[in-house]
């Protein structure tokens, strides 16, 4: 039975229209105005006033199973991205044990696809245990089902092991995705260091423990011609550096978190770990230089680092808490509230940022795109109506983020992930 999306504003090929959306079992049949299908059709949904997306697409998730899964599961993870209208994410390795054998990602693979409400990636480890010199497999891994390496949450602190492992990746045809921190240049800190870790009395890190990392990777990848991917980049030199090394034809991309656009180091308040993250907050010459990256091209996708912690693993204590912040639930709304509305960027630059861009640069060909013959994975979001970001409403586990309380535009009102109905709205 096929399902009918009628009176929306579609965004397809770049470009916002007004048509309706014709569904066909999991895939997308057409575009157009269809008018009265009668029985042909078994729901008609009504999109009049609200935006057609392809569902968002965020290549950097962590679900913590197996391992941890006090924090979030496979199944609450993906039913808060759902929330969020992403349809596709990439969920990274850092789990117990580390998906470091095509075994481990076979395994994996196969529990996304029976747990998962959307479309779950899976990324394999770059070193074994995600941590020390032992390279795994990358044929193996990618034979197996991943579709990219990282050791997110660790930066790979030699050279020599960078420089092998992104020979391996680009053999293996797989992006090497990188957190990239010098352990050597963190001296304690676990805030950014500037004004406002001094203000707090909190030990600080000098931006310099990224920066330093991104400029060893951008050589190491010119000499290796892998496809270098920068997770969630935070400070202006990095920004400069990718800049530079994308002309030089670095074959290089990068992509920044909604809560490193929309935040700076300032805004911490005293005491509030949900504010901790790893990189850290940074300046607000740091903030602008990445939305000025954001629209000139160099940060090339948003991704949202959505990492669930339990209440016990934020304490008080900043310098005790865990890093990290949700982000599934709240991206969407809160860069078209603080963005798009206040017309820093326009509303077809962030949907690409959220859904070709991504989709495109990681190979996920069935991802990113509301057209003709491609899996209906399609997010419906509500623009003109305020409404507030609410502990209670999280699918998550985790409930670790800033956002909370804030007032914005754009909820999700439905999700669906091969023409099936993954999440919606109750309406008041």
């Amino acid at each position: 039975m096929k399902t009918l999306i009628q009176n929306g504003t579609v965004y397809t090929n770049g470009q916002l229209i007004h048509t309706d959306v014709l569904i066909d079992g999991d895939q997308i049949q057409a575009l157009g105005d269809f008018g009265d299908l009668g029985d042909e059709v078994g729901r008609v949904i009504n999109a009049s006033g609200r935006l057609v997306a392809p569902g968002l697409v965020d290549v950097h998730v962590h679900y913590r199973d197996p391992g941890q899964t006090q924090k979030e599961t496979i199944r609450t993870g993906s039913a808060a991205a759902a929330h969020g209208g992403f349809t596709t994410v990439g969920a990274m390795p850092n789990v117990e044990p580390a998906p470091d054998t095509p075994e481990r990602v076979a395994e994996m693979a196969k529990r996304n696809r029976e747990e998962g409400l959307v479309h779950i990636a899976q990324y394999a480890t770059i070193t074994t245990g995600r941590s020390g010199d032992q390279l795994v497999d990358f044929a193996g891994v990618k034979e197996a089902g991943a579709f990219a390496v990282s050791n997110d949450g660790s930066g790979v602190q030699t050279a020599g092991t960078m420089y092998q492992a992104m020979q391996g990746a680009a053999a293996a045809g797989l992006p090497l995705a990188a957190h990239v921190e010098d352990n050597s240049l963190l001296f304690g800190g676990v805030m950014n260091e500037g004004e406002r870790s001094r203000q707090l009395g909190v030990p600080g890190a000098p931006s310099v423990s990224e920066s330093a990392q991104v400029a060893r990777d951008l050589v190491l990848a010119k000499a290796t011609d892998v496809h270098y991917h920068i997770c969630h980049v935070s400070t202006k030199e990095s920004i400069a550096m990718v800049r530079f090394a994308k002309q030089q034809g670095v074959n290089v991309t990068c992509e920044a978190s909604p809560h490193h656009l929309l935040l700076a180091d300032k805004d911490i308040p005293a005491g509030d770990s949900n504010y901790k993250m790893n990189p850290p907050l940074r300046s607000e010459e740091d903030r602008q230089a990445l939305l000025a990256g954001l629209l000139d091209g160099t940060v090339d996708m948003i991704a949202t680092d959505h990492a669930p912690h339990t209440v016990g693993d934020k304490p008080g204590d900043f310098t005790k808490a865990a890093n990290g912040i949700t982000g599934s639930e709240t991206a969407f709304a809160e860069l078209y509230t603080k963005l798009v509305k206040t017309g820093i960027c326009s509303l077809t630059k962030l949907l690409d940022l959220l859904t070709a861009k991504p989709a495109d640069l990681f190979g996920l060909d069935q991802a990113g795109h509301l057209e003709p013959g491609k899996p209906a994975d399609i997010a419906i979001f509500d623009l003109d109506h305020e409404s507030e970001i609410k502990q209670e409403d999280y699918w998550s586990k985790g409930i670790n983020t800033p956002f909370t309380g804030d007032r914005v535009y754009g909820a999700t009102v439905m999700t669906l992930v091969d023409g099936q109905v993954v999440y919606e709205r109750k309406e008041d």
